[in-house]
């Protein structure tokens, strides 16, 4: 009987990720916290401007995902050299020092992603403790109850997670977090369809919410433009999770694929719960939809949305912490080859259970990670405000710039023609409106504070 390779023809890990397991592994990623302030952001744009800044920013999310999975193989994008990390496609096309401007980028945006998902997890375990008291002792009660507690107890699930290897391992997770973002959105959009329903009537208008003065407005809708950019993006991990599809077919093909399929998804649940959200409360629409509080009943079925929303974001956490922890652990191995608490593993067996594999370095550098993210997170629990403000930062640089000039030497475009024009405008565009979001968001998060 044949054994099975346990390598790959570039001597890593056999890769077994199909076009389903990139999907799921995708919306765990996209479909996350941000979906819930889709309604706060559509408020401030209004019923124009909200929905095509939603179309906007899929559009861009596609256009950079197609051009960043070309970049996968180099110099070929079908049979070429594989990359395992964005970091490692930046080297190749743009340099070393491209590479530690990306790399300073990439890793504080997933660090930032980690932290905006602790004070998610936390607004939501928050909301199930109000909403059980509100229905126990009305809706005047004072339910006031704080985050660390939360924050704490969503570290200490993440220290047993984060020991999950690596994106080969989290097929399981990220499925089951895809299931629950389909049900807490799939939630908020019912909840919000069944208001307006019982209104009778479609609340908000063209311009959105009413503001007392010009800068006021331009300040609120610069941070909703934010919210939403930091709603999409996945280009920062889409390396790492096109290195775990099997080939043939092509994985650029694969992965192309299930971008045009999740981007078609995430549109959809976004249009649903930022429109109908929008739409049973007008100028009143909570920054995060479901624990803001915008609605009270059904509460259990409120409580139910919230559990999904935190089990959903326990794999969200993992799909952007796994790239810090191989971009760290990748450097310890390189230049401690023979270090025994870097590369020697241990093997524990408890009883009912796999085997479990442990590796020194993996367990403490792993767990001091997530205490940081929970520390700082406990330092700034401002939810619209930092995702606005993450939004802003990786947009442009990750998700634009980086893959399009790489996609120009992939390609060999020559300066000033045709494609090269269109692809240079598009990423001044982007520029503009990340500026527009990034200066709105660092606004909103220092009156969140001093407040």
């Amino acid at each position: 009987m044949a054994v099975l390779p346990s390598l790959d023809d570039d001597d890593h890990k056999i890769r077994t990720g199909t076009l389903r397991s990139s999907i799921a592994h995708i919306i765990t990623a996209v479909i996350g916290s941000g979906v819930l302030s889709l309604a706060w952001s559509v408020a401030q744009l209004g019923w124009i401007a909200g929905p095509l800044s939603m179309f906007f920013f899929a559009v861009v999310t596609y256009v950079s995902s197609f051009l960043l999975s070309d970049c996968y193989r180099y110099p070929d994008p079908i049979t070429g050299a594989r990359h395992h990390s964005y970091m490692d496609a930046v080297k190749t096309y743009l340099g070393r020092k491209h590479t530690w401007i990306c790399g300073l980028l990439q890793v504080l945006s997933l660090y930032g992603f980690s932290i905006a998902y602790v004070i998610t997890t936390a607004t939501s375990m928050r909301a199930i403790h109000r909403s059980n008291c509100f229905h126990k002792k009305g809706h005047q009660a004072p339910c006031a109850y704080g985050d660390s507690f939360y924050m704490l107890l969503f570290g200490a699930i993440q220290i047993g997670f984060s020991q999950i290897p690596d994106f080969h391992d989290m097929e399981w997770l990220s499925i089951l977090a895809t299931v629950m973002s389909f049900s807490y959105s799939s939630i908020g959009f019912a909840l919000g369809f069944a208001k307006v329903i019982g209104n009778r009537m479609v609340k908000g208008s063209i311009s959105g919410v009413h503001t007392s003065t010009t800068a006021q407005k331009v300040w609120k809708v610069s941070q909703a433009l934010g919210d939403i950019a930091f709603a999409y993006p996945y280009s920062i991990i889409l390396i790492e999770i096109q290195d775990t599809l099997k080939s043939p077919p092509p994985e650029n093909q694969t992965m192309k694929k299930a971008s045009m399929s999740a981007i078609l998804i995430t549109t959809f649940f976004y249009l649903c719960c930022g429109c109908f959200g929008y739409a049973a409360f007008g100028d009143q629409t909570p920054g995060n939809l479901l624990s803001g509080f915008g609605f009270y009943e059904p509460y259990w079925l409120i409580d139910f949305a919230n559990a999904c929303i935190v089990l959903h974001l326990i794999g969200g956490y993992q799909v952007y912490s796994q790239p810090v922890f191989a971009v760290v652990e990748r450097w310890f191995a390189k230049k401690l080859p023979n270090n025994g608490f870097v590369n020697d593993f241990y093997t524990i067996k408890f009883p009912l259970l796999p085997v479990i594999r442990i590796n020194l370095l993996r367990l403490c550098f792993r767990t001091c990670y997530v205490l940081s993210t929970t520390g700082l997170a406990m330092l700034f629990p401002y939810f619209n405000q930092v995702l606005g403000l993450l939004g802003g930062l990786n947009f442009w640089p990750l998700t634009i710039y980086f893959p399009v000039e790489m996609y120009f030497i992939q390609k060999k475009i020559e300066p000033w023609t045709r494609k090269w024009v269109v692809l240079q405008s598009f990423s001044i565009v982007c520029l503009l409106v990340t500026l527009v979001a990034l200066l709105g968001s660092v606004q909103g998060l220092i009156s969140a504070k001093l407040d």
